[in-house]
């Protein structure tokens, strides 16, 4: 995260060049081959830009094949686990860096603060909570990088009808749904996100009746 919490950006910052990529995701590979190969794809993507791979620290699952096409294709991928679940033996072994932290809450600040670009592939609970965290602390302007969703084989298609129609319902206002990427595709997500520029942050943070 790049900007301070009282910043103030007019139009938005120049899109600058992305060092790393914050990963949320599964710990389950789904019940269709196109969310591993979409993770595997990305992985592959980032390690091919030179972007280094931030996510939760896992072997198992989406996280795990993110992490290994990253790496098996020469890039760097940067883990960040609660020492709960590494003690359970749920760390990935190989990565380039692994942060052993002690809370969800401390793994969560800390990914925050290693990338400057988030996206979420398909996943549950959890990977719904971390990826609206950030674009609720983006909405806020608490920093100005990206935040989306790689719409593997249709995943967030219901999401993305629901943000609709929370902009719909008066509750998200246009300029604050467009801050929040679709794509279907891995080139689509970067060229999205080379792109990207976030709203001005002196009108969000005096918008008090949208939370």
């Amino acid at each position: 995260m790049t900007a301070a919490v009282d910043a103030f950006y007019p139009v938005g910052p120049t899109p600058s060049r992305m060092d790393a990529l914050c990963v949320y995701c599964g710990s389950s590979p789904g019940e269709r081959d196109a969310y591993v190969e979409a993770a595997r794809e990305l992985g592959r993507e980032l390690a091919a830009r030179d972007v280094t791979l931030v996510y939760g620290g896992g072997r198992v699952g989406l996280m795990g094949a993110v992490a290994d096409a990253t790496l098996a294709a020469g890039g760097d991928a940067h883990g960040v686990i609660p020492d709960a679940l590494e003690a359970k033996e749920i760390a990935h072994s190989g990565l380039t860096d692994l942060d052993v932290v002690d809370s969800m809450h401390a793994r969560k600040a800390r990914m925050a603060e290693l990338s400057d670009g988030f996206v979420a592939l398909p996943g549950g609970f959890g990977t719904l909570e971390e990826i609206l965290e950030v674009l609720t602390w983006a909405q806020l302007g608490f920093h100005d990088d990206p935040c989306g969703f790689l719409d593997a084989d249709g995943y967030y298609e219901h999401l993305r009808a629901f943000v609709a129609h929370q902009t719909e319902e008066g509750f998200v206002e246009p300029k604050h749904r467009d801050m929040v990427v679709f794509a279907e595709t891995v080139d689509e997500l970067f060229d999205a996100y080379e792109s990207y520029r976030a709203p001005s942050i002196k009108s969000v943070l005096t918008d008090a009746d949208e939370t």
